[in-house]
């Protein structure tokens, strides 16, 4: 009976192949649409120094923040920040200098066909979990089906084209897609973090973890403290240490994060020397709070440094399940009464520009009409999309920067009246209901920049209530999308693709915990998203990148924000980097201690 069985599979594999079909390629890497920029046998990324010294401990802070969990794989709780080089590693990791590469990290070799129905990959045989047990194809399959089963929705709409997982042998794995194009499937799979299969068996994957879990890269967690600190330690027998992938990256022996409730304190905690490297967010601190001696004299060093991939849209972002928000006319209204002229000279000291598309920053913005590409993919919804899609470019409303913002709140009320709205005692009344709602926050920096806005709306008889909550609990309303209104914020990448089905999916909608927390549940964004998706090459995703751009930013859905095409940091002066920084920006993992510049500081700052 079973060599029965054995013969029948065999006879199915073969007939599955069609006639005259060639076993594709093993490759060491794969890329979205180009060729890869590094050819097989490669020795480093070009931006990395290959003998970057090991050793020392960097130390970092992490603002209006708190963890009790070491599972960032589900939505409960609140997980770790992540180690610069993580506990878990991936089948595969990309390159910061290409618009989508990966290249083969757990896995060796990567295959898969000219239509991309499937993706196939062959561990390394020197992959090992921190216990020294191999890294096998039945982790892989355990830790794909585990995330679908178990982890946040994000992982079940992320994988939601993967038909199915086999075990082709020992060390190797083949996922097959369902039917449809989408080419950035492979690369998405490639993504996957691989966990221990045999660790988790008898712990609960879908309860907060505070037991330091054990992984496969770099790292392994040391000392912690919930909710105050946690140390990451360099794992001395790392197998993937050589890696092309890997050589000249992860330096650092030890790195302790600290953990802030508040920003100013935090800022300050830097300055004082209590911790190394600080991003800084806050406009208003970048020019007033690091006029410092130890800026002048060269211990701190402080510099805005360029990147060139999209900054997606930062935005007061409005939850479309309230019905008070599902009038188009009623969210534009609100985005006329934004003064963010006023707000950049006033609170920003001038160092911002005016979003103005979800793409921000990237050939994929729209700018202008739609051209003849953008054309031929929105004229067959022409009859459900605003008109102002075809006619007019998306420019955000603009002022004079002196606070007078009349022009604007005047359309404003204009909009509200057609919308149905009238003024009653001061007040904006609809079917007996004031046009009221709650601007939700988490950092108590927003409130200089929301509490204007609301003093403008309050003009035009609507009260805007700003409420700001701890992290945990902005975490849990946000996830349950009980909220009027948040600051939030839609990163984007070079190469965008299956993630927009969570940004913006009818499905992502209904999802406690998805990222689409606006609620954006239309058919004609499912299918502008689908042929976003499906796009053949370069030139074609470009095109339904820009066709969605401007859907999205018609609807009304964000009062959109402001950018800032650098990354503002600042760093104790002990440090070694790379003489390149790639178009995706600073990468910190190659970064080093160097022993010259920290033995001149003075001891109590190395």
């Amino acid at each position: 009976m079973a060599i029965r069985a054995v013969l029948c599979l065999a006879l199915a594999s073969l007939l599955a192949i069609p006639a005259g079909a060639e076993d594709p390629p093993k490759r060491h890497g794969i890329a979205m649409y180009d060729d890869l920029k590094y050819p097989a046998g490669f020795e480093h990324f070009d931006y990395v120094n290959p003998d970057a010294p090991k050793g020392g401990t960097i130390r970092l802070g992490i603002p209006e923040s708190t963890f009790d969990s070491f599972n960032p794989f589900i939505i409960k709780g609140n997980p770790t920040a992540p180690a610069i080089g993580g506990i878990w590693e991936t089948l595969m990791v990309g390159s910061a200098d290409e618009p989508f590469s990966e290249y083969g990290l757990l896995a060796q070799t990567v295959q898969t066909p000219p239509d991309r129905s499937w993706v196939a990959f062959e561990l390394r045989p020197e992959a090992r979990w921190h216990d020294g047990k191999p890294v096998t194809a039945d982790d892989v399959i355990w830790t794909f089906e585990t995330l679908r089963a178990k982890g946040a929705p994000f992982y079940r709409a992320y994988y939601a084209s993967v038909d199915r997982v086999e075990k082709t042998g020992e060390r190797s794995v083949r996922f097959v897609f369902k039917p449809g194009t989408n080419r950035e499937l492979p690369l998405i799979v490639g993504q996957l973090p691989v966990l221990p299969k045999h660790w988790w068996e008898g712990r609960e994957f879908d309860k907060t973890l505070l037991e330091p879990p054990l992984g496969s890269g770099p790292y392994k967690v040391g000392k912690f403290e919930a909710g105050r600190f946690v140390e990451f330690e360099r794992v001395p027998d790392y197998w993937g240490k050589d890696l092309p992938v890997n050589r000249g990256r992860f330096n650092f022996d030890r790195q302790h994060l600290d953990y802030y409730r508040d920003a100013t304190v935090a800022l300050e905690a830097f300055k004082g020397g209590n911790f190394d490297f600080h991003r800084e967010n806050s406009a208003k601190e970048w020019a007033t709070a690091y006029d410092v001696p130890e800026v002048r004299d060269g211990r701190i060093v402080k510099e805005a440094v360029p990147f060139g991939q999209p900054v997606g849209m930062q935005g007061f972002v409005m939850n479309l399940r309230r019905p008070l928000l599902q009038d188009r006319r009623v969210r534009e209204a609100l985005g006329l009464a934004f003064d963010f002229e006023w707000s950049n000279q006033a609170l920003f000291y001038g160092q911002y520009s005016r979003t103005r598309s979800y793409f921000e920053n990237s050939e994929l913005a729209s700018r202008g009409l739609p051209g003849p590409d953008e054309l031929a993919i929105l004229e067959p919804f022409r009859a459900k999309l605003p008109d102002e899609v075809f006619s007019r470019e998306f420019v955000p409303p603009k002022t004079d920067g002196s606070g007078n913002n009349r022009d604007n709140l005047r359309r404003a009320a204009e909009l509200l009246r057609e919308a149905g709205w009238v003024v009653q005692n001061g007040k904006l009344v609809k079917d007996g209901q004031p046009l009221s709602f709650e601007i939700l926050l988490d950092n108590p920096q927003f409130e200089r920049v929301v509490l204007p806005y609301a003093k403008n709306l309050e003009k035009i008889g609507i009260e805007a209530r700003v409420r700001t909550v701890d992290s945990s609990q902005y975490r849990r309303r946000t996830d349950a999308f009980d909220f009027d209104m948040i600051v939030g914020g839609f990163g984007e990448s070079e190469s965008p693709g299956n993630e927009q089905r969570e940004y913006w999916g009818s499905e992502a909608a209904k999802r406690e915990g998805s990222r689409n927390v606006i609620g954006i549940a239309d058919p004609v964004v499912d299918a502008l998203v689908a042929q976003l998706v499906a796009s053949p090459d370069r030139k074609s995703l470009v095109a339904h990148a820009r066709a969605l751009d401007r859907v999205l930013l018609w609807g009304h859905y964000v009062v959109p924000n402001w950018y800032l095409p650098k990354e503002r940091l600042a760093y104790w002066n002990k440090f070694g980097k790379p003489a390149i920084v790639p178009k995706q920006g600073v990468q910190l993992e190659a970064w080093w201690i160097d022993p010259a510049k920290a033995a001149s500081l003075p001891s109590s700052k190395k």
